[in-house]
């Protein structure tokens, strides 16, 4: 469920696609956007509101939650088991219609959600899922009542050590034959805590607290914390379903069911509990990552050689920009580069409007770390000289 801070974050739509054609240097900005996609055997024919890059899109497929002993994997498999009577839904395609994704969800046309400005289009009527809230409605109109999903979602996003374009949530619904939402209420909280026990450990009362939220897919809506390590940890939101979404997928029986639903990034959950220390090894493809990890149990990450060791290199970057200019534009087209995985944060450390001309000008800090080796000042003064010309090639900013 997008039961998390980004749904607030869906403000305003971004500009213009930043990349269309191959760029000069192709050498390290090789990904494009093409006229179609082929996505779990479905072809999908983009338009002008696609502004999601084959770079994008080399993510599909991996499905990290479905390799075996792999941290999402394990975790995955942990929250199934408290949940043994649900149906489980962890391979269905990311690609889904704006329909499903806003419309089923009571997010009107014209609602700043809408806006690609933190979603990826493939064309105007097709997004890669931001949640997997997107499948409710089918789920729930083939009369299924208990059930998870789990599978890879997609946003633009900020760049730092926690977010990472794609990553994975696992969301739960459970239709009650009641009309009491406080019965509804309490069975949703009950569960979520035996659930946050069974990952955790034994948690005692008072290491727990739920805290009233807003969702506009639910009604009341919570979000639940639990003392880690000497601090509040947010590890999943929830509520009780809206009931008009119940009743369009004709799963109310006339208001005399209700329908809790929680989400949990797993990402969110496996770092503190695993102990990785960046997104970024998630998608590790060393041998000596997996081998780590063993079915069935949670153990700590160890590193051959800590992140600490491999230094990183720090860069800033500052332009004017043009109107309509938003960050995730800039943050998009870092991903579209061949060395984005390099990038361990990119962040914006100036934003000055000149008191007479009204011209924005705004700085960055491109944070270069491998997690798996050491970057020379040669490599990255080299990409940064890709990124300085790319900028200027398709976000029309002026460098200073």
């Amino acid at each position: 469920f997008f039961f998390d801070s980004f749904v607030m974050a869906w403000v305003r739509r971004c500009g213009q696609l930043i990349v269309k054609r191959a760029p000069r240097f192709s050498r390290f900005a090789s990904h494009t956007i093409e006229q179609h996609y082929d996505i779990e055997g479905e072809r999908i024919y983009t338009d002008d509101f696609c502004n999601t890059s084959t770079h994008i899109l080399n993510k599909v497929g991996r499905k990290l939650h479905l390799v075996h002993t792999h941290p999402l994997n394990i975790l995955k498999k942990k929250i199934e088991s408290s949940f043994s009577d649900f149906q489980c839904f962890d391979d269905i395609s990311p690609a889904v219609s704006t329909w499903q994704n806003f419309d089923s969800l009571l997010i009107p046309e014209g609602h700043q959600a809408r806006s690609p400005k933190d979603t990826y289009y493939l064309n105007k009527d097709t997004v890669l899922r931001p949640h997997t809230s997107a499948h409710q409605h089918d789920l729930l109109s083939q009369g299924h009542q208990k059930f998870l999903v789990s599978g890879d979602v997609y946003r633009r996003d900020e760049i730092d050590r926690t977010h990472y374009w794609v990553f994975h949530q696992m969301e739960g619904v459970k239709v009650m034959q009641t009309a009491d939402p406080a019965e509804v209420e309490a069975d949703l909280k009950r569960s979520l805590e035996a659930m946050v026990q069974q990952l955790f450990g034994d948690l005692k009362a008072e290491d727990m607290r739920w805290v009233d939220a807003y969702f506009p897919f639910t009604e009341p809506s919570f979000e639940l914390e639990i003392m880690w390590q000497g601090d509040w940890l947010e590890t999943l939101g929830c509520g009780i379903m809206q009931q008009e979404i119940l009743q369009r997928a004709g799963a109310d029986q006339n208001g005399k069911c209700k329908a809790w639903a929680f989400g949990i990034g797993l990402e969110r959950i496996a770092m503190p509990l695993f102990q990785v220390p960046d997104i970024r090894l998630f998608w590790s493809e060393n041998k000596r990552f997996l081998s780590q990890f063993e079915d069935g149990k949670i153990s700590t990450f160890q590193p051959l050689v800590s992140l600490k060791d491999y230094p990183p290199n720090n860069q800033s970057i500052s332009f004017w920009v043009p109107e309509g200019f938003v960050d995730n534009d800039f943050y998009d087209l870092v991903r579209a580069m061949e060395f984005a995985d390099l990038v361990e944060e990119v962040e914006l450390f100036d934003d000055f409007t000149h008191p007479k001309t009204g011209r924005t000008s705004k700085a960055f800090h491109v944070i270069f770390r491998s997690p798996e080796k050491t970057l020379t000042t040669a490599e990255v003064n080299e990409y940064m000289a890709v990124l300085r010309d790319l900028v200027v090639q398709h976000l029309g900013v002026e460098l200073r």
